[in-house]
């Protein structure tokens, strides 16, 4: 009979897989044996696995080359990482080794754009496109970026009003996108994106504001799908929605030779995860051509924007089980040694599913269980409404420690949980590893930020004055 958790994963899912294998006993990641870090570093604690970054660039460089070669697709293509997926500097230095651009979201991303620039890390050559809703002090660091001499700083119009504020405080001539405020899935409690310029509006708005003012020069159409890169009927409507509106302002503005096309590749989040990238590249791409060579206007080049695809598989979190508490016959709680509401937020806010595996005791029998944090909310639990399935771990045995992982949780969950700072129930900010890989493939660790003590968070409430 099958009652070992090996057995219960193996018969599940396909079993082992590219980053998920087997030590005897112990799980590793990427070959990363995790209990040897659990047995250096302790509980609860973040990681950061920097090869992973700079592989999921290159696979996506790679399936954009692939099909512009099968479509003959004579235009560029750029990856633009999303800083706002994480801001911290290891994750700029390891994506910027890959001849990248950026996306930047607000005032302070541009300060960390020019420290990348004082540092050498980006050149002139990088493109810097700058989206969101562009308050007073954004719009003043876009316009010194420009100023100093970054002429591949694209702002992207996302409002009437935010090209005058522009041309207000920037020298000369520069380059603009405008961001297309595409219709929302059906399930959306709103139709339209609040962010950009409806389909209808933004020909109109090219003929009213620029196109005949000498100091502006439209580059891109930023075209964005919340809901991500996916092959669903509305995807592919709202692209043709798109191309229509590409291909209507092409004619009209001979400077225009970009299509942005936000919203990111989704990320591994069970083990039964199925996503062709490589069809949907092609097929974006073919449509794109498909379109413009119809309407015989030249294709655009391809800018992407990818932050959960660029650092989301990179991330991991690793817990102990400290007790087993039994509230009733038929529920049992596995109590780790944190909290989800703080470390992994977006597991309580909206329901994410992360990869939830055992670290040890792959050889023993298992049980079903509800796992729960440490915090006084009733909301912070970790169930079958986040999980793909209900959650099975190997069964609770207090002579033998179990500790548990979830993956690819390198995406927005430190920023989202206040890095740094203060947190429910003022519980400690886990200690957060960065591991690398050198060229004969031996792994390298080191401590990024300790765990918070409580001289951290008294300081911070005010109870310590520097």
């Amino acid at each position: 009979m099958n009652t070992k958790y090996y057995d219960l994963i193996n018969q599940t899912f396909y079993f082992p897989q590219e980053e998920f294998t087997l030590n005897k006993d112990n799980l590793q990641f990427h070959g990363i044996d995790l209990m040897k870090l659990v047995e250096q570093y302790g509980t609860p604690l973040k990681f950061t696995y920097l090869p992973k970054i700079s592989d999921n660039i290159n696979k996506a460089k790679m399936w954009f080359r692939n099909a512009m070669e099968k479509h003959n697709y004579e235009a560029k293509y750029y990856y633009c990482y999303c800083t706002k997926s994480s801001h911290f500097e290891f994750i700029l230095n390891e994506a910027l080794k890959n001849n990248i651009h950026i996306e930047t979201s607000s005032a302070f991303d541009i300060d960390i754009v020019e420290k990348l620039m004082e540092d050498g890390k980006i050149n002139k050559n990088t493109f810097v496109v700058c989206n969101g809703f562009k308050r007073d002090q954004y719009v003043i660091n876009i316009a010194r970026l420009i100023n100093n001499g970054h002429k591949n700083t694209i702002p992207v119009i996302d409002n009437y009003e935010e090209l005058d504020l522009l041309q207000e405080q920037i020298e000369g001539k520069f380059k603009i996108g405008i961001r297309i405020a595409a219709e929302e899935e059906p399930k959306f409690e709103f139709y339209t994106s609040r962010l950009g310029i409806g389909y209808k509006d933004i020909v109109p708005f090219y003929r009213k504001q620029i196109q005949d003012n000498k100091k502006v020069e439209l580059k891109m159409l930023h075209f964005f799908i919340n809901a991500g890169i996916r092959d669903t009927a509305y995807y592919w409507n709202e692209l043709l929605k798109c191309m229509k509106v590409y291909i209507a302002l092409k004619k009209e503005c001979p400077t225009l030779d970009s299509l942005n096309i936000g919203g990111g590749f989704p990320i591994k989040n069970s083990l039964a995860f199925d996503y062709d990238y490589q069809y949907m590249v092609d097929e974006i791409l073919n449509q794109i051509k498909i379109a413009c060579d119809e309407a015989d206007v030249p294709v655009p080049h391809i800018f992407t924007e990818f932050g959960s695809f660029t650092v989301g598989e990179s991330g991991g979190a690793l817990y102990q089980v400290l007790y087993q508490k039994k509230q009733n016959d038929r529920e049992n709680w596995n109590m780790i040694d944190s909290s989800f509401i703080t470390t992994l937020p977006d597991t309580w806010a909206i329901n994410k599913r992360f990869v939830m595996l055992a670290v040890n005791r792959w050889n023993e029998t298992y049980e079903r269980v509800l796992l729960g944090g440490l915090t006084c909310d009733g909301d912070d639990y970790y169930n079958s409404e986040q999980h793909m399935n209900a959650v099975y771990l190997p069964k609770y045995n207090k002579e033998k420690p179990l500790y548990i992982g979830f993956f690819n949780t390198g995406a927005y969950q430190e920023t989202i949980g206040g890095f740094g700072g203060l947190h429910h129930c003022i519980l400690p900010q886990p200690k957060h590893i960065l591991i690398d890989k050198d060229k004969n493939g031996i792994f390298a660790t080191e401590v990024f930020s300790e765990q918070q003590k409580a001289e951290d968070v008294l300081e911070i409430l005010g109870y310590y004055k520097k």
